[in-house]
C-alpha cells in the first residue's frame, strides 16, 4: 500500500523523526523526503554493526513500516537520510 509523499511525512513525524523537508529542497531530486539521520529517537545509526535490530543503519521496526507503506530509506551521508517511493 503506498501512501503519498504528504502521508509519509506524517507517519514519520508522529514516530518522532526528524523530517527537515522535501529532497527537491535539499538537493533538487523530485520526490522524497529529507531526514535528519542524527536527531530522533535512534532510529538511525549511519556507522552502526547492529546487524540483528537494524537494516544499512535504519531500526528494523522502522524500516518494516516503511516498506509496507511502499517507501525506503536511503542515506546521502553520515547525517542526512532520504525516504523514496518503492
Amino acid at each position: 500500500m503506498k501512501v503519498s509523499r504528504n502521508a509519509m511525512m506524517k507517519f514519520l513525524e508522529g514516530k518522532g523523526v526528524r523530517v527537515i523537508g522535501t529532497t527537491e529542497e535539499f538537493s533538487g531530486s523530485k520526490g522524497g523526503i529529507w531526514i535528519s539521520g542524527e536527531e530522533g529517537d535512534g532510529f538511525f545509526e549511519y556507522y552502526s554493526s547492529d546487524y540483528d535490530n537494524r537494516t544499512f543503519g535504519v531500526q528494523n521496526k522502522l524500516n518494516e513500516a516503511v516498506e509496507k507503506k511502499g517507501w525506503y530509506f536511503e542515506w546521502n551521508d553520515p547525517g542526512t537520510i532520504m525516504a523514496w517511493t518503492i
